[in-house]
């Protein structure tokens, strides 16, 4: 399996800085969500998906890739990026911004990818709706991909598709609740604004 930490977004929710790169307890958020997919296990080569500050990210040690479409076409191009670079059967996507994502986050949508013999295994966790009460919400942008399915995504992308969920809901897809006794009801927070990401960091300390 090949991890991908998508770090190519514009950042706009947060002034347009570069999310990857932002402090948090003191390591920029990718390196994080490096560290975490090295912690957890599962996982032979990480791959890094970003469209600028490229050598900033390859000082991580791991290679550093751009979107193969244009013009920040969003975590597909990163999906699509990834599938095309990868060179194992399964690809793990996960975004920049998450520094407290499962160690078992890799081996538990592997398990659910087998024995639902599905071609995408997507997790789920607790999130808070509009209404404040929480739901299990999917977390389309935490993916196990059979790579197998680069042809499909390439087709998807060139007609101009860009929606994760209209792309996954083409193929068999199981989905992986994160929401059992033992697990981190934080882990699936990710940080939007300067603001959000203070408040995730004053809540691990």
């Amino acid at each position: 399996m090949t991890a991908l930490i998508l770090a190519g977004g514009r950042g706009s929710r947060m002034g347009g800085v570069d999310k990857g790169l932002q402090n948090f307890m003191g390591l920029p958020l990718a390196l994080h969500t490096l560290t975490r997919l090295q912690m957890g296990g599962g996982v032979g080569q990480i791959m890094i998906n970003a469209n600028r500050n490229l050598a900033a990210y390859e000082s991580f040690g791991v290679p550093v890739w751009p979107d193969v479409l244009a013009d920040y076409a969003g975590p597909l191009a990163g999906f699509l990026t990834g599938l095309e670079r990868c060179e194992t059967p399964y690809l793990l996507t996960v975004p920049c911004d998450t520094p407290l994502l499962p160690l078992d986050l890799a081996q538990r949508l592997a398990q659910a990818l087998e024995a639902e013999d599905a071609d995408i295994a997507m997790a789920a966790a607790p999130e808070a709706g509009k209404d404040g009460h929480m739901q299990v919400r999917t977390q389309p942008v935490f993916c196990l991909l059979r790579t197998g399915l680069l042809e499909s995504l390439v087709r998807f992308t060139q007609d101009g598709g860009r929606k994760i969920d209209a792309w996954t809901a083409l193929h068999r897809t199981t989905v992986v609740a994160f929401d059992a006794p033992g697990d981190d009801p934080q882990a699936f927070f990710n940080a939007n604004t300067l603001a959000e990401l203070q408040q995730l960091e004053s809540r691990a300390t």
